[in-house]
């Protein structure tokens, strides 16, 4: 088996105040994972309290997608920033709520 070589292009992690976690890596790869049509391989990661209460990724042969709590939800990957934004939103609502 032969692996791709990755760049990663993105990796921090912040710890807040109230004790909620973010966490963001995101990979650029040589060819896309299927079944994504994009070169880009992430997870992005909010939690609270001990628990994963929203989370992004792209797992091979699943494609891209997210967690908020317990669903799962498929996700229309355009581009790293609006990825990014999606999930700057999700963390605002559930922040909110």
């Amino acid at each position: 088996m032969q692996y791709m070589k990755a760049t990663l292009i993105a990796k921090a992690k912040e710890v807040h105040n109230d004790g909620s976690i973010v966490e963001i890596v995101i990979w650029e790869l040589p060819e896309p994972t299927p079944p994504s049509t994009h070169k880009y391989k992430y997870r992005l990661f909010y939690g609270q309290n001990g628990k994963c209460r929203i989370r992004y990724d792209n797992e091979r042969g699943k494609g891209d997608h997210k967690h908020i709590n317990s669903h799962e939800i498929d996700y229309n990957f355009t581009s790293i920033d609006k990825l990014l934004d999606d999930f700057e939103k999700d963390i605002e609502t559930w922040s909110e709520s």
